[in-house]
């Protein structure tokens, strides 16, 4: 499929509206080994302004600005100091702003369920090319690219990593969202970011910096293929009674709401007696995400084709604010997160049925608990590195972003997007990005990034694609 030609039209900065009275903030123990990584790049696609589109760019520049001035640190830049410390300096340096049109693309065209990839165009949606996070010492540590399309606009989103993670990647969206919607002149966020470096993330320890600075650990020239799976809400409901062992049948839509509450961090505080607040809760039970993250394990395994005695490793990455005891603010800015390793030979995961996976899955997110985040940032503080993104053996597979994360509440003033997609950064055989589906009531789309002999083997997997739901 041949790329589009999108049209830088103009670029400037951007800068916060209000001076900045951040103090340096130090990049912690789970900032710092980021800084091999690319930036990240997540964007929305929604149907166009009912203005014109001098509008359009003067409003989304002056709620940028406004939104700056509550996240001061994304329009600074990255020092270091004489010590090897690295810090986020917020001077007001600003943020690159680009609008760019590529009128010629309809969303019919770049939706269009006959397109089986992802339309190529959504690499060019983005600012920057594919620059390592430890770039953010002379490069703005965020930038926004509005794309005019023939009837639609694409709002890209492209921040630092060793920066953000994604809690707080996507606070910030919804806030110049929230910003841009909003038709007070005094514009009150409703969650302030809190930039404390009080935590058990902040060290002393010292990351040793490659001469020339950190390189990316994986081959961008790579040939992948990226592809958007749909699972609705009664196809991963059959995933989790299968994983369960469920023999009654699926359980009614109603109940698969009120158990989604109880999936995943919600249930690490339950008691070990499964009751919480004298209701039965259900953290001995396997999750709707650990059952389709174990269906994809299963099947990517099984399509590459691997020797039955190597190992598969699942990695996935784990928002560590709740596990922590006390617990960090919610709104935490900056990185708290660490991957979760759930290893496996590739015999064991393609002879047993998904429970297998699923339960191995399932036993490594409930027991990660504030001791075990602790020994995490204690094994990284007795040997700092940055940490290795990629496929080294052709059989791992990274589960980054989360169906949990608010994407679809950027509503900029004209409605909620039809589509997440994301850039080019970050991008390798095997590395998987989950979306919640744009019903919101349980579904959830994965970003799959596979070898493209994977790939068409996946595609041809029934076990597979049966849960795959067309939209």
């Amino acid at each position: 499929m041949p790329s589009s030609s999108t049209t830088t039209v103009s670029k400037c900065i951007i800068y916060p509206n209000q001076k900045s009275s951040i103090k340096p903030l130090k990049l912690s123990v789970s900032d710092l080994p980021m800084l091999s990584c690319h930036y990240i790049q997540k964007g929305i696609l929604l149907s166009a302004p009912p203005y014109s589109s001098e509008n359009l760019i003067h409003t989304l520049k002056n709620s940028l600005s406004i939104t700056l001035s509550h996240f001061p640190p994304l329009a600074g830049r990255l020092t270091t100091d004489s010590d090897g410390y690295i810090y986020i300096t917020s001077n007001d340096a600003g943020v690159d702003f680009v609008h760019a049109k590529a009128k010629h693309l309809t969303l019919n065209t770049v939706l269009s369920p006959s397109l089986i990839d992802v339309h190529p165009c959504f690499k060019e949606f983005f600012a920057y090319d594919l620059p390592v996070s430890y770039s953010g010492h002379n490069t703005p540590l965020a930038a926004i690219q509005v794309t005019e399309l023939a009837d639609g606009v694409f709002i890209g989103c492209t921040i630092n990593h060793s920066v953000t993670d994604g809690t707080s990647f996507w606070h910030f969206f919804n806030t110049f969202a929230a910003v841009t919607k909003s038709t007070t002149a005094a514009v009150k966020i409703s969650k302030s970011p809190d930039f404390t470096r009080d935590t058990v993330f902040n060290s002393t320890a010292v990351l040793p910096i490659p001469t020339g600075g950190p390189a990316v650990t994986f081959d961008v020239d790579e040939p992948i293929r990226e592809r958007v799976f749909h699972f609705s809400r009664e196809s991963i409901l059959k995933l989790k009674n299968k994983a369960n062992n469920n023999s009654n049948g699926l359980t009614d839509p109603t109940e698969f709401i009120g158990k989604q509450a109880n999936d995943g961090w919600k249930n690490v505080n339950s008691n070990v007696n499964g009751t919480l607040n004298g209701k039965t809760n259900y953290r001995n039970e396997i999750s709707s995400f650990q059952s389709l993250s174990a269906q994809l394990w299963r099947s990517v395994t099984r399509a590459r084709k691997l020797d039955l005695s190597k190992t598969s490793t699942f990695r996935m990455a784990v928002n560590c604010r709740h596990r922590l005891n006390p617990k960090m603010d919610a709104f935490y800015f900056g990185n708290a997160i660490q991957s979760i390793p759930t290893v496996a030979s590739v015999k064991d995961i393609i002879s047993n049925d998904l429970k297998f996976c699923a339960e191995l899955l399932h036993k490594n997110v409930v027991v990660y608990d504030d001791a075990t985040v602790r020994r995490g940032i204690e094994d990284w503080e007795s040997n700092p590195r940055l940490f290795p993104l990629g496929n080294f053996d052709g059989a791992m597979i990274t589960m980054g972003s989360s169906p949990r994360f608010p994407m679809y509440d950027n509503d900029f003033g004209w409605g909620k997007p039809l589509a997440i997609r994301s850039g080019k950064t970050n991008k390798f055989d095997g590395k998987i990005s989950a979306f919640p589906g744009r019903d919101e009531n349980g579904s959830v789309d994965l970003e799959v990034v596979l070898a493209p002999k994977t790939m068409a083997g996946l595609e041809n997997d029934m076990e597979f694609m049966q849960y795959v739901t067309e939209v």
